[in-house]
């Protein structure tokens, strides 16, 4: 900050700085809750939960604005640099990161509906396993970001490998399902888009990492993360 700046403007800059992670944290837990509830509307066939989830995204695009102005204001207003400037735009990267995982959660949940009239089969616990992993990864990204710890945030950057397991599993699973039983095939199809959903979260997750660890360390992470031999065994494109 330049010396001319009184003791005053230093402190309301600092508070500003702690509003913008505060912003960051909430908009973060409820992604987490969006992705959690879609994932127990799928498992529990819960039609309501899942139109909640579908109803509660516009709060996330809305913070996604909320927050983009902000850090709009304060790249104007304050003209920060080095670390306060890498900052400022790793949270408007990162709220777009968080719109984005909204997105698939929100996909989810109206799949987890359709899914919900067709005929029970197969064992959702990858589903569950898989959201469990992609949550504590996005939480440990959000956290690394409010805490300042790069450590963390390289932690979950490289915890992308069971994400990739665990989905590749499922769509093995789903394809045998389909080939068995051609009845089947409307609700298996409609299950490989909600897995690829959740490993799209997770790979969001790990984008948040790869921002918070430069925000504070000032160097990017390697290009390539760390990813499971077969994660690219299953292409599928998730709808928008």
């Amino acid at each position: 900050m330049p010396s001319s700046e009184t003791p005053h403007t230093v402190r309301s800059y600092a508070e500003e700085l702690r509003r913008l992670r505060d912003m960051i944290a909430r908009m973060g837990g409820l992604a987490e809750r969006q992705v959690a509830d879609s994932t127990q509307a799928l498992v529990r066939r819960d039609t309501e939960l899942a139109a909640e989830v579908v109803t509660r995204d516009g709060a996330l695009d809305q913070m996604e604005r909320e927050i983009e102005q902000f850090c709009v204001r304060l790249l104007a207003l304050r003209q920060p640099m080095a670390a306060d400037l890498r900052l400022i735009v790793a949270c408007m990267k990162i709220s777009q990161d968080l719109e984005r995982i909204g997105d698939y959660a929100r996909n989810a949940a109206k799949r987890a509906i359709v899914v919900s009239s067709q005929p029970l089969f197969g064992s959702m616990n990858g589903f569950s396993r898989l959201a469990v992993l992609v949550q504590e990864n996005l939480k440990g990204a959000i956290d690394a970001l409010v805490e300042k710890d790069p450590a963390r945030a390289d932690d979950v950057w490289a915890a992308d490998e069971p994400v990739d397991d665990i989905y590749n599993g499922i769509f093995r699973e789903l394809l045998t399902f389909m080939m068995e039983d051609p009845r089947h095939i409307t609700a298996a199809t409609h299950l490989l888009f909600v897995a690829k959903n959740l490993e799209r979260i997770g790979d969001h997750a790990t984008n948040i990492a790869e921002r918070v660890h430069f925000a504070i360390i000032g160097e990017n992470l390697p290009d390539e993360r760390p990813k499971s031999d077969g994660a690219s065994y299953a292409v599928i494109r998730a709808p928008e």
